[in-house]
């Protein structure tokens, strides 16, 4: 497998979904919830999901009222997203890093470590300056990611994950830059490897790659709750910033 794309074949697997099955719905409707209410988003307004797989989360916005445009690379979840489209709920195949084109947006979501997929750190900056380019005037963009400083602390780790009769042996590790998630399993007599790739950004990497290109980070949070983001306790890193 071509490490630099690691994610446009990972995740269009049927695998994938399988191995994530216990991301479900009412988790990204509670979270999704929270997130809204502290943001005060008008009814109406439009929002991207970008990087939104089969759109769990962009049909939670869109039950809030708002009009969505789910975004992913991967062709298989979008099509799987498309049979839930409706009135202000599409779903397109696109890549991360370009605009839309003739689009713009209230709001951004980005959800679920869905950034810093790139070997380079200029692929990732693409991704923010494209984001900035959609937002309107003061739009909002969310990130919610890992806590990286708490993830490397508990490195390396193995463990198997078994979901429907197939055992996920699943290592992770830390290489000085990269969270790496090796993954392998068997199905149907055949053997499967593939490996997660993950920029380790901190709340810092964040505050510098916000501020240099035209955001303003306002809150940040450590869970899907909400709670204060705390660097050695939170389990996650969720940034809300606002465009210049």
């Amino acid at each position: 497998m071509d490490e630099k794309a690691w994610f446009a074949s990972w995740f269009d697997t049927d695998y994938y979904h399988l191995l994530y099955k216990n991301r479900d719905l009412s988790e990204a409707q509670a979270f999704v919830g929270n997130l809204c209410r502290d943001l005060q988003l008008p009814k109406g307004a439009e929002v991207l999901d970008l990087a939104c797989g089969k759109g769990r989360h962009s049909r939670t916005l869109h039950s809030l009222g708002y009009k969505v445009t789910g975004a992913d690379l991967s062709e298989n979840s979008i099509e799987a997203a498309r049979a839930c489209s409706d009135d202000g709920l599409e779903f397109i195949v696109h890549d991360m890093r370009e605009v839309i084109p003739n689009r713009s947006f209230d709001a951004v979501f980005n959800i679920f470590t869905s950034f810093g997929y790139f070997d380079h750190n200029e692929e990732n900056e693409k991704v923010i300056r494209s984001v900035h380019s959609m937002l309107r005037t003061n739009g909002l963009f969310i990130i919610d990611f890992m806590n990286a400083d708490k993830v490397i602390r508990t490195l390396p780790e193995k463990l198997v994950k078994s979901k429907e009769g197939i055992d996920f042996h699943i290592t992770k590790e830390y290489n000085g830059t990269h969270i790496l998630k090796e993954i392998r399993f068997e199905d149907k007599g055949q053997s499967f490897h593939y490996t997660e790739r993950v920029q380790a950004f901190k709340k810092e990497d964040f505050q510098s790659l916000l501020t240099e290109n035209g955001f303003e980070i306002l809150r940040t949070f450590g869970d899907f709750d909400l709670h204060p983001f705390d660097k050695m306790e939170s389990d996650r890193l969720i940034l809300i910033a606002k465009k210049h």
